[in-house]
């Protein structure tokens, strides 16, 4: 169980550790509820049984997701630094990029709660802000988050830019690889992940009512 605090799905799905019986289900439906949360359960590899326990008792499937991860030596190198600007906390400009993407204030008190290495990518284009992502390092491993460019800039190379920048910010900080993930149905966005030799690593689906 978590308590997401309106962050989204990943930090408010409850997922199975272990063994579970039917019971435990509805237990966690009770206190998802108890928290004015939907019944919200993250599907991960290994867990085909609850799948399909959830299923029949009418979740459907929400926002497959594809995860990616290359090490940070083989991706391309940082861009111009006049392009993007690695900084913590949040300049308010990346929040108006986010809100534009409806990434709103629940989603940046989760960023600020995160412990350990952490930054904001900030990309402009144009000689304006394009976009923004944050970026943090756990286990030598980091995880890209948030990608959001404005429609207005989009196919003028900043996602790529932002992607960059978050591996030269990683390696300098310790890590070792970067990772993200991406709903299935993104084309674009995994068009230009496999352009950077970024490899598909797994797979998890929520399941809702």
């Amino acid at each position: 169980m978590r308590n997401g605090l309106g962050g989204g799905k990943r930090v408010s799905a409850t997922t199975a550790d272990g063994d579970w019986q039917d019971t435990d289900i509805a237990q966690a439906e009770a206190a998802m509820a108890a928290l004015n949360q939907p019944a919200l359960f993250l599907i991960r590899a290994g867990d085909g049984l609850l799948d399909q326990a959830l299923m029949a008792r009418g979740y459907r499937i929400v926002d497959p997701v594809v995860a990616y991860a290359a090490p940070l030596a083989s991706l391309p190198q940082p861009p111009d630094n006049m392009t993007t600007f690695p900084h913590w906390p949040p300049m308010a400009i990346a929040a108006d990029l986010w809100a534009e993407g409806g990434i709103g204030a629940a989603r940046l008190a989760v960023m600020d709660r995160v412990q350990g290495p952490k930054t904001t990518i900030l990309a402009r284009a144009q000689d304006r802000a394009a976009g923004a992502a944050f970026v943090a390092i756990h286990d030598n491993i980091a995880m890209l988050h948030a990608l959001e460019v404005t429609p207005s800039q989009r196919r003028q190379g900043s996602a790529h830019n932002i992607l960059r920048a978050a591996a030269g910010w990683a390696q300098a900080n310790g890590a070792d690889t970067l990772s993200l993930v991406v709903t299935v149905a993104n084309d674009p966005a995994r068009r230009l992940y496999a352009s950077l030799r970024m490899q598909a690593v797994g797979q998890y689906h929520y399941r809702q009512k």
